[in-house]
C-alpha cells in the first residue's frame, strides 16, 4: 500500500464521497490545525478483536496512517507528526519487534519507490528519533528518503521512530551542552528558546492538534514539550479503525478550543521575550557592578541600554551559528548513511 494517495478512484466518487467533501468545505470555513499529531494507538487491540496476530494488526495500522494522510491534505492541514515507534517498544518481546522492524524495512523501501509521488505533491518526509538503535538497512533507507525530499515545503510528514519525548529533550541538553564546551555559545546563551531549536522538531512549529486513539488518556512520552498549548483530543476508536469522521470531530473540537489555546499560547510567547530580555539586561548590570561596584562610572551606567542591545547582537550571532552546527552535524550524519549505502549498492 502507498504512503501518498492520489485523488479518488471514479469507482469511488459515490454521494457519500461527494457529502464528505461537502462537509470538508465547511470545516475549512473555520480555523484549521496547520500541523495535527496522532499517537496511532490500538494495533494490537485492533488485531485481538479481529483475530488477527499482532504483524496483521499493524500493517492495517499503516494503511490508516496513509488514508488519514490524505484526509488531512483534503483539509488543507499540511504537516503530520505520528507516533510510529517509541524507544520503549524495544522492551517487547523478540519476535513482536523484529516483525515491527520487518514492516519498517518494507515500509520505507516502499516510500523509496513512491519518490515520484513524493515530488509531486511537495512532501518533506522527516524521521524524528535515536536512529542509531535502528538496525543500518533501515537508518539508509530513512537517511535516503529524508535527503531525497528535504527540499519539499508543500507538505510534511514528521515519523516518530525509535522515539520519546524525555531522549529528545535530553538529547537537546546535551547538544547545548557540548556547544558550551566547545565555545560555541555561553552557559547564558542557554534557554527556553534554545532548546526549542535543539529537538528533533525544530524546523517545525508545534503541533495544533494532538490526537490520541484507543481511548488512552496520556501522551506516553510524545511531544511532551512541544504539545504545551496543543488542543488534545483522546478517541476510544482504535487506531485501524479512525475514520475521516473522527478526524472531523477532532478538528471540531480544536475549532472550539481555538481561541483561548491561541491567546494562552501568544501570552507565553510575549512572556518568553520579556524574560529573554529582562535576562540580558541582568547580565550587563552584574557585569557592570564587578567593574564599578560603587557605580562612580556614570558614563558606563548610562550606556546599559547600548549595551544590552550589543548583548542581544553577539547572543543571536552565537546562538545562529550554534543551531548552523548543529544542522550541519545532523545533515553529515544522513549523507554519510546514503553514500554508504550508495557504496553498497555499486560494489
Amino acid at each position: 500500500m502507498s504512503w501518498i494517495r492520489e485523488e479518488t478512484p471514479p469507482d469511488e466518487n459515490t454521494w457519500s464521497e461527494r457529502f464528505r467533501k461537502f462537509c470538508a468545505n465547511v470545516l475549512k470555513t473555520g480555523p484549521i490545525p496547520k500541523h495535527v499529531a496522532f499517537i496511532m494507538d490500538g494495533n494490537r487491540r485492533f488485531a485481538r478483536k479481529k483475530g488477527m496476530d499482532r504483524a496483521e494488526g499493524h500493517l492495517m495500522g499503516f494503511e490508516k496512517l496513509a488514508e488519514t494522510l490524505k484526509w488531512c491534505r483534503d483539509l488543507g492541514i499540511n504537516e503530520v507528526t505520528v507516533y510510529a515507534f517509541s524507544i520503549e517498544n524495544f522492551k517487547r518481546s523478540k519476535e513482536e519487534v523484529e516483525s515491527l522492524m520487518e514492516i519498517a524495512r518494507q515500509k520505507f523501501a516502499r516510500l523509496l519507490q513512491e519518490k515520484e509521488a513524493i515530488m509531486k505533491h511537495g512532501v518533506c518526509i522527516r524521521v524524528l528519533g535515536n536512529l542509531t538503535l535502528l538496525p543500518l538497512d533501515i537508518q539508509r533507507s530513512i537517511a535516503e528518503a529524508m535527503v531525497m525530499s528535504k527540499d519539499n515545503d508543500k507538505a510534511f510528514l514528521n515519523v516518530c521512530f525509535a522515539y520519546t519525548s524525555r531522549h529528545e529533550i535530553s538529547n537537546a541538553v546535551e547538544e547545548m551542552a557540548e556547544g558550551v564546551e566547545k565555545g560555541l555559545i555561553r552557559p547564558s546563551d542557554v534557554s527556553e528558546s534554545l532548546l526549542d531549536h535543539c529537538l528533533y522538531t525544530s524546523h517545525s512549529p508545534d503541533p495544533h492538534l494532538l490526537v490520541r486513539t484507543s481511548g488512552e488518556v496520556r501522551l506516553s512520552d510524545f511531544l511532551l514539550w512541544q504539545s504545551s498549548f496543543s488542543v488534545l483530543s483522546f478517541m476510544e476508536v482504535l487506531w485501524p479503525e479512525f475514520s475521516f469522521w473522527h478526524l472531523c470531530a477532532a478538528v471540531l473540537h480544536y475549532q472550539r478550543n481555538h481561541q483561548a489555546i491561541m491567546r494562552a499560547r501568544d501570552q507565553h510567547n510575549q512572556e518568553r521575550e520579556q524574560a529573554l530580555r529582562q535576562a540580558d539586561y541582568d547580565s550587563v548590570v552584574a557585569e557592570l557592578q564587578q567593574e564599578d561596584p560603587d557605580k562612580t562610572d556614570q558614563s558606563k551606567w548610562a550606556s546599559v541600554p547600548t549595551l544590552v542591545r550589543k548583548q542581544e547582537t553577539e547572543r543571536d550571532q552565537r546562538v545562529q551559528e550554534f543551531l548552523q552546527h548543529l544542522d550541519r552535524k545532523r545533515a553529515n550524519f544522513l549523507d554519510n548513511l546514503v553514500q554508504k549505502n550508495e557504496i553498497k549498492v555499486c560494489s
